[in-house]
């Protein structure tokens, strides 16, 4: 009887978290992939980069999420059944609230390895590919972003003004400041016309001048027609992965490796980032610790009950406890690998409010 009560609040639990999850995370990718949107409108790429980049964001945001969530998910299941009269029903069939806590404590800890898994692998790996795609991809979407008398810069070391838009697709006056090979140069133009296809991604210019700026030596070349080839530029999109956006054994391997690291076309290990890689090393594999912390607390719920006068300040009060615990999380993380000190205080803090917070539970209970 116990194993399948115990069952069925895993399962409520495991369902309402299910649940919120999803939901809270399409609604945070939602306004996350609006400003994604930039990197149809300003970077150039097309509209189907745009949609894989934005679904490849959403392990991080469910990354992000999760401890929330788990904490509303355990909160709301508590004080409904608290609501209706279901937890003196466990109490009736010989469970004690300890046993219940410990069974809930369980649950948390089979999240919190799935949590690590979700940061150490899926995570940064939809998060590298992401990358990859606008590293892979061209300027697919160059001539919509067009407009006369507007400067476009789209392209990493490339200006384009053009004067005049005509009905018929060509463009007036056209100017190029291209510092993209180390050789400034300014081309001018007084007409031209872009050939965007698969085959090719030209601009072709007729009637202009070159002018090269050459070790303070300046050449002017004219031209009745040149083909300025846009697939050989690249976008202003950064294309160098991220800490983040590296796998947990390639980050643990530059730690031990240091200088000799092997892979340097993929991830630049250095000396400069050992702090951010450490950071983000314990993001990724201790702070999910919180978990069962924001467990016990809320697990203190139950040692109260909706018949005591002050029931409603508890539940508040655990609330803010809860919310209070997350935000410390945050702050303890970025000040984590500042020194020595306070890398030992973020090893011991969550571990200590755990082993106080659980005594807390018992004394509780033993003198309900």
């Amino acid at each position: 009887m116990k194993k399948l009560i115990f069952r069925k609040i895993s399962k409520d639990i495991l369902v309402f978290f299910t649940f919120s999850t999803i939901l809270l995370g399409l609604i945070v990718w939602t306004l996350q992939a609006i400003n994604y949107f930039d990197l149809v409108v300003e970077d150039g790429h097309g509209i189907d980069l745009y949609f894989l980049f934005s679904a490849l964001n959403f392990p991080k945001i469910l990354h992000r999420i999760f401890p929330f969530v788990f904490f509303i998910s355990l909160f709301y299941i508590f004080i409904t059944y608290e609501a209706k009269n279901e937890l003196n029903i466990l109490w009736l069939n010989g469970i004690t609230k300890t046993q219940l806590l410990n069974k809930i404590i369980l649950l948390s800890i089979f999240l919190f390895f799935f949590q690590i898994l979700n940061g150490s692998f899926l995570t940064p790996a939809s998060q590298f590919k992401a990358r990859a795609l606008l590293k892979n991809s061209d300027i697919d979407f160059f001539t919509s972003l067009i407009k006369e008398q507007k400067f476009i810069n789209v392209v990493k070391g490339l200006t384009i003004f053009i004067n005049e838009k005509n009905d018929n697709g060509t463009f007036t006056d056209i100017f190029l400041d291209d510092s993209t090979k180390n050789i400034p140069r300014m081309i001018y133009a007084k007409n031209g016309v872009l050939i965007d296809n698969k085959k090719q991604k030209v601009f072709k210019l007729f009637d202009g001048k070159v002018i090269n700026n050459e070790k303070s030596r300046i050449n002017v070349l004219e031209f009745s027609q040149i083909d300025f080839n846009l697939r050989d530029y690249s976008s202003n999109t950064i294309l160098q992965p991220k800490v983040q956006e590296i796998n947990t054994l390639s980050l643990i391997k530059c730690l031990q490796l240091k200088e000799k690291y092997p892979d340097r076309k993929v991830f630049r290990c250095e000396k400069g980032i050992y702090k951010e890689i450490k950071q983000e090393l314990l993001k990724r594999l201790y702070k999910p610790i919180y978990l069962i912390l924001i467990t016990i607390i809320t697990g203190l719920l139950i040692t109260s009950s909706k018949s005591k006068y002050n029931y409603k300040k508890i539940r508040n009060i655990i609330f803010m406890s809860v919310v209070l615990v997350l935000i410390l999380s945050e702050t303890l993380l970025r000040y984590s690998v500042a020194s020595k000190i306070t890398f030992v205080m973020y090893l011991l803090v969550p571990l200590l409010m755990i082993i106080f917070t659980y005594i807390l539970f018992l004394r509780l209970v033993k003198n309900v």
